[in-house]
């Protein structure tokens, strides 16, 4: 009997040793606490740095951070840095600064390592560690530019071009900024260090001025300003009466694309969406399409003049301000820019692409209707809307002469006719310069010739 009694006690004893054993495992997987990630650091294998700079890393951890060691080592010296104590941030920005005595770089190189802990208890207490090592690279040299050649005047609303030398063993990017911020960024040109970028001056800026950026990887900058000859430019502005059958036709039609958005509109507020907010969100898509720019080496640009439509006769112009009005000109309702040129010939009449190009969008945008945008490199886009029908499609590589759509009444069309543009980067510029094969000459391919003349073979 007595022995029975022990035996059970054992038993119970056991299996209540196992339930805390599975127990304990349970809460060690399950409890925050104990969280097994290890800290992240943002760190890569090396790092290009000029000491007047400072150089910052990026460490976080999902549970919260708590010590951060920074050692420096110049090949026989190892020193401790940084001993940083947190209490649980997740994220932290580690600012490195070396020592301007006992540590050398050598040949300008220098050892960096960084060990992070984590406040969770796991490793008995310990934490998760992390730590990550880098060659650090000193570097205090500008990127060597030279600006080879550019166009010698820029109109507003027109385009230019610029060939540009840029020389450094840790290059990050290089571009051309303007005056009010917008980018652009070249292509590889002819021979290695060179480089090539349209740019353009969107007819919504007063002002332009432009400059070539070089940044290496240490974050050292050269910027050199591009001498232009700016020419200011007046554009067009119209009144038009936005009569009852315009509003409660076409406007009435486009206002549908967005039901949820017109719902409680009257129909003169329905005016203003569609051509002021709705042809944003459109030409916001046409931006978006055609900013990209390629990175493949440009040895030339012989791009020839556009002339989609043949015959075709001019019945809108670019950069025309519109306002529209109801009833008297005193009652403006909307106001838009229009960014292309109108053309119009036969009806369903053949739209060619002068030059060889990738269909980049096929696809129906709103007021631009059944809208066909091609990419012709070196930043430039083709765009043609209201289009009836395309005769290719996204992805499609077109040659010179290639019939790609007909013209139509789609979108915010009253008859039939071809809405076209021109982009540089998502910047919609003046068809007219690049539709005649003298400007084309004289600031786009003689500036690239001459260009080539002179980096020599």
């Amino acid at each position: 009997m007595h022995r029975k009694k022990s035996s059970s006690l054992g038993l119970v004893l056991f299996l209540l040793v196992i339930a805390g054993i599975f127990g304990g495992i349970y809460f060690l997987n399950h409890d925050p606490r104990f969280e097994k990630v290890k800290p992240v650091i943002n760190m890569g294998k090396e790092i290009f740095w000029n000491p007047e700079n400072g150089l910052e890393i990026d460490v976080s951890d999902n549970y919260g951070l708590k010590n951060i060691e920074v050692y420096v080592e110049d090949g026989e010296n190892e020193e401790k840095i940084s001993d940083i104590k947190l209490s649980g941030d997740k994220n932290y920005k580690v600012e490195v600064n070396f020592p301007k005595k006992g540590i050398l770089a050598k040949d300008n190189f220098l050892k960096l390592t960084i060990v992070v802990r984590d406040k969770s208890l796991w490793q008995f207490f310990r934490g998760n560690k992390t730590v990550k090592k880098a060659i650090v690279s000193i570097d205090k040299k500008k990127p060597e530019l030279t600006l080879i050649n550019n166009s010698y005047s820029i109109g507003k609303g027109g385009s230019g071009v610029a060939i540009f030398r840029v020389k450094d063993k840790s290059l990050k990017s290089v571009y051309i900024v303007t005056n009010f911020g917008k980018k652009f960024y070249p292509n590889p040109f002819y021979k290695k260090d060179y480089y090539i970028s349209l740019f353009a001056w969107p007819i919504f800026q007063k002002k332009f001025r432009a400059w070539v950026v070089a940044v290496d990887k240490a974050g050292n900058k050269t910027k050199q300003y591009i001498p232009l000859y700016v020419k200011d430019r007046n554009y067009r502005v119209s009144y038009i009466k936005a009569k009852d059958s315009f509003i409660d036709g076409k406007i009435a039609t486009l206002a549908e694309d967005r039901p949820e958005r017109i719902k409680n509109m009257n129909r003169l507020q329905k005016l203003n969406f569609v051509n002021a907010i709705y042809r944003v969100e459109n030409e916001d898509l046409i931006r978006k399409v055609t900013t990209p720019v390629d990175n493949s080496k440009i040895n030339n640009f012989n791009i020839k003049r556009f002339y989609p439509l043949r015959n075709g006769a001019v019945v809108g112009t670019y950069g025309d301000h519109r306002y529209y009005y109801y009833k008297t000109k005193d009652n403006i309702i909307s106001e838009s820019y229009h960014m292309g040129v109108d053309m119009a010939s036969v009806k369903h009449g053949n739209i060619k692409t002068s030059n060889k190009a990738l269909v980049v969008f096929a696809h129906y945008n709103g007021i631009y209707g059944n809208n066909l945008i091609l990419y012709h490199g070196l930043g430039l886009y083709s765009l043609y809307g209201h289009c009836s029908e395309f005769l290719v499609q996204k992805g499609d590589v077109v040659k010179a002469g290639t019939i790609v759509a007909h013209t139509g009444k789609t979108g915010l069309a009253l008859g039939d006719h071809l809405h076209f543009g021109l982009m540089v980067q998502g910047v919609m510029v003046r068809p007219a310069e690049w539709m005649d094969q003298r400007w084309i000459k004289t600031h786009i391919t003689s500036i690239i010739a001459k260009a080539k003349k002179i980096i020599g073979n």
